[in-house]
């Protein structure tokens, strides 16, 4: 049986095609050292590391691949804003400054159930009463009260506003206060908060739910935001089931299920989901087709007989920006621009892999072209010694527990049981990382403030 991601016949291993060779092995106890410029792969090492020895020297360190796929984005110009209703806007940035379209609040209001008062009391206690969301009132006079609810229109001449626990009425009908009455108090006055034309939010902010509400209150139906990018999943693969448990050979697919909410939650539309197989013809149509501002491809970026996304990049003439990555597990990975303001990343098979990628070159470039703020950098120390590659980086799930990243195992390429139970990826450096270091991390979606995107 194979791993998921590799070939049907190719000898599974614990970690297909990021595994470390022999001598990178035998590196990992010694010190670092940068790789040998003569060193000659072994047989089956083109397979097991996506290209030759050379292509290793060529890959892009992790930290300039990642801005590489932003400054990409960028180079396709500002996207066109939209008008969205307050109902489709959740996780856009908006592309036009929020200004309130009226004061608020928009009249002076009750901040308290109880009576509306006029002078000093006792007051005479009228028998109508004022509601939210009704005319306003007749004026007081002085000597006089009115039953008001929270959020009511507060009569002219009000002079404060007694809360329903602080009066007492006598047998006479009349009001008492039974604490000090201050002048204006739990009275809210109009324009409070805002004046009409006020900017309250600046652009690119991200809309949340708390932003969605700020907007309906000052009176917008609709808000000009900056698109979703579109993003379209192609799997490739004879290999793969979409069902049942895996036999003869075949393996069950764990991109397709994962890939599409994982790219909405970096903030992209998914368009399309489509199954290839290992068809070099129904590839190249498929990406030439496209309408999608990312084409997201699963495994096939290696050199083995049915590897075809290169050839199918050099065929419809694409420009490679990044043709692999200094990062383990999911070096293989690559960005390149297919058209006029559109983009393919080709992530490896293994699961772990194509997370990696995903967090590489997808995040950045989705979250460039939705106008989204750049997550801040933060660090934490490592409960535990983290093992690194000799001269990549490596990304490791970890769980954040108090004030410390706790590395968790099964995080070879192609598992998935270690990043389901993580709330970040720790950054390892080359050689690793020693316990109590403190380490980059890059948090999941879920576990993010992103969180109300994930789940839209």
């Amino acid at each position: 049986m194979t791993a998921p991601g590799t070939r049907a016949g190719t000898p599974a291993r614990a970690d297909t095609d990021d595994d470390l060779d022999v001598e990178e092995a035998l590196a990992l106890v010694r010190e670092p050292r940068e790789p040998r410029q003569d060193a000659t792969p072994t047989p089956g090492a083109e397979h097991a590391h996506g290209g030759p020895s050379a292509h290793r020297h060529r890959a892009t360190p992790w930290p300039q691949a990642r801005e590489t796929a932003a400054r990409a984005a960028r180079s396709g110009g500002r996207r066109a804003p939209v008008s969205v209703t307050l109902a489709d806007a959740l996780g856009l940035a908006l592309a036009a400054p929020l200004a309130a379209l009226t004061d608020l609040p928009p009249f002076d209001t009750s901040a308290m159930d109880g009576w509306a008062v006029a002078g000093p009391g006792p007051w005479d206690v009228r028998e109508e009463g004022a509601l939210a969301g009704h005319a306003q009132p007749e004026p007081l006079t002085d000597g006089e009260a009115v039953r008001i609810a929270t959020g009511a229109r507060v009569p002219a001449d009000t002079t404060a506003v007694l809360r329903s626990e602080h009066g007492r009425l006598d047998g006479q009908g009349r009001l008492h206060p039974t604490r000090e009455v201050v002048h204006g108090q739990d009275i809210r006055p109009r324009g409070q908060e805002c004046r009409s034309g006020d900017q309250l939010l600046p652009v690119g902010t991200l809309a949340t739910p708390a932003v969605l509400g700020l907007a309906a209150a000052a009176g917008y139906d609709t808000v000009t935001a900056v698109p979703r990018p579109r993003a379209e999943v192609l799997v490739l693969g004879d290999e793969l089931l979409t069902e049942g448990l895996p036999h003869d050979g075949l393996v069950r697919d764990a991109l397709g299920p994962m890939l599409p909410p994982w790219l909405r939650a970096l903030g992209a539309e998914v368009t399309a989901v489509r199954r290839l197989g290992d068809d070099a013809k129904a590839l190249r149509k498929a990406i030439t087709s496209s309408t999608a501002d990312l084409v997201v491809t699963t495994g096939g970026t290696a050199s083995g007989p049915v590897d075809h996304v290169h050839p199918t990049l050099e065929r419809i003439g694409a420009q490679l920006l990044v043709d692999g990555v200094k990062v383990r597990p999911g070096h293989p990975m690559l960005l390149a621009r297919t058209k006029e303001n559109q983009h393919l990343v080709g992530l490896p098979g293994n699961p772990l892999a194509a997370v990696s990628g995903l967090l590489t070159l997808a995040e950045p470039l989705l979250r460039t072209l939705a106008a989204r703020p750049a997550p801040e950098p933060y660090a934490l120390p490592l409960a535990e010694a983290a093992h690194g590659h000799p001269y990549d980086t490596r990304l490791i799930p970890v769980v954040l527990r108090g004030d410390a990243a706790t590395p968790l195992h099964y995080n070879g390429p192609a598992m998935l049981r270690g990043i389901a139970a993580a709330d970040a990826l720790a950054v390892v450096p080359p050689g690793g990382a020693q316990q109590g270091a403190e380490t980059e991390l890059l948090d999941l979606p879920w576990a993010a403030a992103g969180i109300e995107v994930f789940f839209t």
